[in-house]
């Protein structure tokens, strides 16, 4: 629910379709990694279909978390790259 709470906070707060860039999107980014950190604690040693749901939880995330510094990093990269 963090995770997907900080996915749902940082697409509000890029302005999605207008790319708005904020360095406040490190406050999302801070709760999902602390988010998959907390799913990461949910390992077992024994192999099962526990362990393979949670592993799917991982991978989404750290999609999530991609997703997220997509939307902290590309207004500024967009932004240097079209001044030069």
């Amino acid at each position: 629910m963090l995770v997907i709470g900080s996915l749902l906070v940082a697409v509000l707060m890029s302005d999605f379709p207008h790319n708005r860039a904020t360095l406040l999107l490190v406050l999302p980014t801070l709760f999902a990694l602390m988010g998959t950190g907390e799913t990461i604690r949910c390992m077992r040693l024994r192999w099962g279909y526990y362990h393979a749901g949670v592993i799917l939880c991982i991978y989404m995330d750290l999609m999530v978390i991609c997703m997220i510094l997509f939307f902290l990093i590309y207004p500024y990269w967009h932004f240097l790259s079209s001044t030069t």
